[in-house]
């Protein structure tokens, strides 16, 4: 087998879904709160039947060590180097098909605004555009308090409330700018429990079986 066969052999390995596992799918982007992405990953692994992977935009790398994530992050690169020809598989939908949860944390000012506006010029927001609606959509903000007071801010906000998604609101501290106000991403254990609450909702396609 070629290496590029191979690349698609361990794609689909990886992103197999197994009878009984929660697939949550935690996005990153470009906020320096993502340096908390090792925390969140290890603790969501901490659930029961939960099985996690990462979709990193290309600014959220600044902020943490991928050695440090025990899972599989896909990146850009990822999506452009697995698609040669018609019959390969695309890596924005396979996440999609893949992910039961897309939590995104955290989501920075320029993601919130290409995601309010329908922009999917990168592998998440690629996922966001093809999201299952039917499937939860969580997002976390985080910014500078001077962006987050910004009116634009809270119009994007409500219009990705209106598609269905749902936020867990930042909260008010020193941020590292030095700035203190609203604008910092919630607590990982708050994002935590949250996600924890839709594992134990009743599946909705086994009740109608």
């Amino acid at each position: 087998m070629n290496i590029y066969g191979s690349v698609t052999g361990t794609l689909k390995t990886d992103l197999l879904k197994t009878s009984g596992t929660f697939n949550v799918l935690v996005g990153v982007t470009g906020s320096v709160a993502a340096l908390k992405l090792p925390l969140l990953v290890s603790q969501l692994l901490e659930l029961s039947r939960v099985d996690v992977r990462v979709v990193t935009t290309e600014h959220a790398k600044h902020f943490y060590n991928p050695a440090e994530v025990s899972v599989k992050i896909y990146s850009d690169k990822d999506e452009w180097e697995l698609w040669k020809q018609r019959s390969d598989p695309v890596l924005h939908i396979e996440l999609r098909r893949w992910a039961d949860l897309l939590v995104i944390a955290p989501l920075d000012a320029n993601t919130l605004g290409k995601i309010a506006s329908g922009i999917c010029d990168n592998l998440l927001t690629c996922v966001v555009r093809a999201w299952d609606t039917s499937r939860p959509l969580l997002f976390c903000p985080a910014m500078n308090t001077a962006m987050w007071l910004h009116p634009i801010t809270a119009q994007q906000v409500s219009k990705l409330k209106e598609f269905g998604y749902v936020e867990i609101p930042c909260i008010a501290k020193k941020l590292v700018c030095g700035d203190e106000g609203k604008g910092a991403m919630a607590e990982v254990s708050t994002i935590v429990s949250l996600v924890k609450e839709y594992l134990q909702k009743p599946d909705e396609s086994s009740l109608e079986a």
